[in-house]
């Protein structure tokens, strides 16, 4: 099954797709010259998708395989950043976010619909290095998904059933480098997975979206950001308590780090735009300081 997309203006796919993938084990996404490879749990069924970088003249093809080819070649759009309006963001203000702008117009916020399938990774990620985690990630999809429909590079996986990961037997979570706190996060989401796109999707607003998503155990500010930022393209949720991110947005806008709360009031000039704020940082090409540990502490992802 094929689509070709045709947006309205400039696409990064990189920049607008490149959050999806959670680090270079991750065998649910693939980039290559011509474009990315992802695979999906929909709920039509598992689906690859082959999505090609902009033609010349900015249509963008692609292409899926699997009972959920429909399902994820009618989200294109959507997934393509359709729906992110960033016509209301002034960032004229301040230098290095103008220029941000201006070199990457085609930067957009992803949606993908699936709440299930960012919320698990995040909390994978909860307390501990980035490297752990997408090594966890990554050893679990090896063992429990199941390969990925159609033409896909080898090795890539769909994301196991909810039945296959509630059966995930605790010396496997040991073995994938997953704590016992973890785990039973992962196990309360999944008790309340045949209900939860129900109840997200029918959140009258992204903040009542968000405050849903809370009253989950387990579940977090850190958590819900990181969730619903690719899920719901949120474009105002901070993933606040990321180690480096609030000393990258300091040094960015002030040229010092910062704190939480240091990054949260240089960023609220833009409240309801403040992750498109922190995207075109990211985007920046601005050379951070290589300060600190070594490693990359992140143990305040605790919720």
């Amino acid at each position: 099954m094929e689509t070709v997309y045709r947006p309205a203006g400039p696409l990064d796919l990189s920049g607008t797709l490149g959050q999806l993938g959670r680090g270079p084990y991750d065998p649910t996404t693939t980039w290559d010259l011509g474009g990315m490879w992802r695979t999906w749990r929909t709920p039509e069924g598992p689906a690859t998708l082959r999505v090609l970088r902009p033609a010349a003249d900015g249509s963008v093809h692609a292409a899926a395989w699997g009972p959920g080819a429909h399902w994820v070649i009618s989200a294109v759009p959507e997934l393509l950043g359709r729906g992110d309006d960033w016509a209301g963001l002034d960032v004229s203000a301040h230098p290095l976010l103008r220029q941000s702008l201006h070199r990457n117009p085609g930067l957009r916020l992803t949606r993908t619909g699936l709440v299930l399938e960012a919320l698990l990774p995040a909390i994978i990620e909860q307390r501990v290095t980035s490297l752990e985690a997408y090594r966890s990630w990554a050893r679990l999809l090896r063992w429990y998904g199941e390969p990925a429909p159609g033409p896909a590079p080898e090795g890539m996986r769909v994301v196991p059933t909810l039945q296959q990961w509630r059966g995930i037997p605790s010396w496997d979570w040991h073995r994938a480098g997953v704590d016992p706190r973890r785990a039973r996060a992962v196990q309360a989401v999944l008790v309340l997975a045949p209900s939860l796109e129900r109840t997200i999707g029918a959140a009258d607003s992204l903040d009542a979206a968000e405050a849903a998503l809370r009253t989950i155990s387990g579940v977090g500010q850190w958590t819900a950001a990181e969730t619903l930022q690719r899920s719901h393209a949120h474009p105002d949720l901070v993933s606040v308590g990321d180690y480096h991110l609030a000393h990258q947005v300091g040094e960015a806008l002030t040229g010092s780090r910062v704190d939480d709360d240091g990054m949260l009031e240089l960023l609220e000039p833009w409240r309801g735009q403040r992750q498109r704020v922190v995207r075109l940082i990211l985007a920046s090409g601005f050379r951070f300081q290589r300060r600190g540990p070594r490693i990359t502490l992140q143990d305040h992802r605790w919720h």
